[in-house]
């Protein structure tokens, strides 16, 4: 998936699979999660991201609310470890179901010239599990992120945004909007988006550059959206 993507989809989406890679995926990442979190490093910097998050917001933590969320520290490994192993799984079948039926609903001819696609009718011939091998083996890149993420965290004794695009800008001030935006954005998921546009164009004999084009300007919107939010709701 990462020397050879193309390759790699086109001979998954050729036997479709997804059982295997997912299986991988998912023990790499909870192992990795659930190692940083039982050190006391990795406990500290889970409170500290809970605490940050419920500020960004515009929720005062007192003393009480402090309290409360230091007594669900010793439980975060098992939760992190059950959003994964069951949470995944079912984020992805969700979406490949999405991917599968927007595809349907554009399997009209005009449709289908609208966004790119050189024939309405080869939208519909493509089967669910095909779209979900796509959809799991573009994922394997989570798994490298967990990898990767899982020192960063530790040296910074902090819990996520490791891989976001503010850790490679760091020129705004934390609190600002672009900042904020900048920390909405992972290297990872937009890496994984490409990804999984590669392989629907395999699958729906289209080109790339179309549906990349939507899937990325829905998550910048997501993502300005989100940092829009915390931005008004912080004060800013």
């Amino acid at each position: 998936m990462i020397r050879a993507p193309h390759a790699t989809l086109s001979s998954a989406v050729g036997r479709p699979r997804s059982l295997d890679m997912a299986l991988l995926i998912i023990a790499i990442s909870t192992i990795c999660s659930v190692g940083f979190l039982v050190t006391r490093v990795g406990q500290l910097a889970a409170l500290d991201q809970q605490v940050r998050q419920l500020e960004s917001f515009g929720t005062i933590v007192d003393d009480e609310m402090y309290a409360a969320l230091r007594s669900w520290v010793p439980y975060r490994p098992a939760i992190s470890a059950g959003v994964i192993v069951i949470g995944w799984p079912t984020l992805w079948v969700g979406l490949a179901a999405i991917m599968k039926t927007v595809a349907r609903l554009r399997g009209g001819a005009a449709s289908a010239r609208q966004v790119g696609f050189r024939g309405g009718a080869a939208m519909l011939r493509p089967s669910f599990a095909q779209v979900l091998t796509v959809v799991v083996h573009a994922s394997a890149v989570f798994a490298v992120r967990s990898i990767i993420a899982g020192p960063l965290n530790y040296a910074r004794e902090s819990l996520g945004g490791a891989t976001s695009l503010s850790t490679v800008m760091p020129a705004f001030a934390e609190s600002t909007f672009p900042a904020r935006l900048l920390g909405a954005v992972d290297i990872f998921v937009v890496w994984w988006i490409v990804l999984v546009a590669i392989g629907l164009s395999i699958v729906y004999e289209t080109r790339t550059l179309p549906i990349a084009r939507w899937m990325l300007g829905a998550y910048a919107g997501g993502a300005a959206l989100l940092a829009l939010t915390q931005a008004l709701r912080g004060g800013i």
